[in-house]
């Protein structure tokens, strides 16, 4: 019985370590490769997850410990964004997300109907591949040291704007599949997400400034403005969720807000919890993972076609949004919009739970997460090639032409 206990009180942690060490140690084994290390930490979840070695179940604890892991790496990458720069690429974004979301929707569809779907369920694989997961884009560039470069921050206004209207594609499509249009609801959804970014974002840093020094005098806690952070970390991704939007995008306007009023010590200690967590996110993704699935022929070449498509899609789409950055820049665009994410498995959930989704869908839209996850990093890795060195020339060159 005392043994019993004690294996019980020994899962979470031990679960724990399992999944920390083991994506800390393929990751190192992935850098002394000279490869994407985020790559490994995904590819460590798939193997000690439940369809390879089994060591590790996923459960409500780890769960929770991914979403903590992306919530705190994009609000490390919002610390990073200053709001003006937010804004300003807020028509190019726009364009950008409308291209991918708009491209990706009809491949989607396109393609699925060829498969013989049926229009309900091919709408659904269209919807779940249009949303950008920006987390893996954003941890590929902040751990390469590009996320000053203006392809960077284009992208993560993007992805931001991608996602609204990843939530409007999720909210036209449930509504025809419940068999009515509430045209009412889905413009207060659309209404309550947009308001709810363009507000903290315009006004969010403003209220951050003269908010934060106040209460940071009166309290006597320690660390008192990281205390501070948290809460808006929290509290915004808590709003997010109400607005409609992922919690993730009130975590990033939450960093977005606090950039320009808290000091180094903030990022530092964010830095430190990110790195603890974040590997559960990544590995997270991995888990979900079940290639005994693809015994199939005709599911594999589907997965494939889709995954090519899903990728050309952004490119594309994105891209062309991007142009007028440049080419070159436009390329970086594309391939920073390619990763797909949590948004995609969550709208395969809900056509599942219709019955318009079977399972080896299902299977198909999480193959193309962790796909487009995994091909992503070194894509980026190529696209991004010299952005460093070139970037403060691009910049100078900006200020001239608009001087």
């Amino acid at each position: 019985m005392a043994g019993s206990a004690m294996s019980e009180a020994a899962r979470v942690p031990l679960g724990m370590l399992a999944v920390f060490a083991s994506a800390k140690l393929v990751r190192e084994l992935f850098e002394r490769m000279k490869q994407p290390g985020i790559v490994g930490e995904i590819l460590a979840g798939v193997l000690i997850g439940p369809h390879v070695l089994g060591w590790i179940q996923p459960g409500d604890v780890l769960s929770a410990l991914s979403e903590l892991g992306v919530m705190f790496l994009l609000f490390r990458i919002g610390l990073e964004v200053k709001p003006s720069e937010l804004l300003r690429l807020g028509p190019t974004a726009l364009t950008v997300a409308s291209g991918g979301v708009g491209l990706s929707m009809i491949f989607g569809v396109l393609i699925a109907l060829a498969w013989g779907q049926t229009m309900l369920g091919a709408l659904f694989i269209g919807a779940a591949i249009v949303a950008t997961s920006v987390a893996i884009s954003a941890e590929v560039l902040a751990s390469r040291g590009l996320l000053e470069a203006r392809a960077s921050r284009t992208i993560l206004a993007s992805a931001v704007v991608d996602d609204i209207l990843g939530l409007i594609v999720l909210a036209l499509v449930s509504s025809y599949a419940r068999g009515q249009m509430n045209w009412m609801e889905l413009t207060l959804t659309a209404a309550l997400a947009i308001g709810f970014t363009l507000f903290v974002a315009i006004w969010g840093h403003h209220a951050a400034r003269r908010m934060v020094p106040r209460m940071e005098a009166n309290l006597q806690l320690a660390d008192a403005q990281f205390t501070l952070a948290m809460t808006v970390l929290f509290g915004l991704s808590v709003l997010a969720v109400y607005a409609g939007v992922a919690a993730i995008i009130g975590a990033f306007l939450g960093g977005v807000a606090l950039s320009e009023t808290v000091g180094e010590r903030v990022h530092t200690m964010t830095n430190g919890v990110s790195e603890l967590l974040v590997p559960f996110f990544l590995a997270g993704i991995g888990m979900s993972f079940d290639p005994a699935v693809f015994s199939n022929g005709g599911t594999i070449l589907l997965a494939m076609v889709l995954l090519v498509a899903a990728i050309a899609a952004k490119l594309l789409g994105c891209g062309a949004g991007a142009l007028r950055l440049g080419k070159r820049d436009a390329l970086r665009v594309g391939v920073g919009m390619a990763p797909r994410g949590e948004v995609g498995m969550v709208v395969a959930q809900i056509g599942r739970g219709m019955g318009v989704m079977t399972d080896s869908v299902f299977a198909i839209v999480v193959f193309l997460s962790v796909a487009t996850t995994l091909v992503s990093p070194p894509m980026i890795r190529v696209a991004f090639r010299g952005a460093r060195e070139a970037e403060p020339q691009a910049r100078a060159d900006e200020i001239e032409r608009i001087g």
